[in-house]
């Protein structure tokens, strides 16, 4: 089966945007509740209600929701999903700012 957008049924490529939506929103969900919980004090626009119930009512209907996907929506986003964090660790590994501070203290 090719991955190519314009190659694939319109019934298979929607489901494979549910799923990467669904995934985003579910880590969407995550990050609100972890930093509600890690950064309290951190000034916020505007705050999330009734955290963290609502975080993990979202984060459950979303991974709900994916569970009923097809198990080849599943295959192609965790491939994806590995290509991109492959790229992006690799990408990090030469341009940390991080890593480049704690080699500049180290040399003086």
């Amino acid at each position: 089966m090719a991955i190519l957008p314009g190659f694939l049924p319109i019934e298979q490529l929607s489901k494979l945007v549910n799923i990467g939506t669904l995934l985003a929103f579910t880590i969407v969900c995550a990050g609100v509740w972890v930093l509600r919980v890690r950064h309290p004090q951190m000034h916020r626009p505007f705050k999330a209600p009734l955290v963290p119930l609502v975080p993990i009512l979202g984060i459950i209907s979303a991974v709900f929701l994916m569970t009923r996907l097809p198990w080849i929506t599943w295959e192609v986003m965790i491939g994806w999903l590995l290509v991109g964090l492959v790229i992006y660790f690799g990408y990090s590994i030469k341009h940390s700012k991080v890593q480049k501070l704690a080699r500049d203290a180290e040399a003086d």
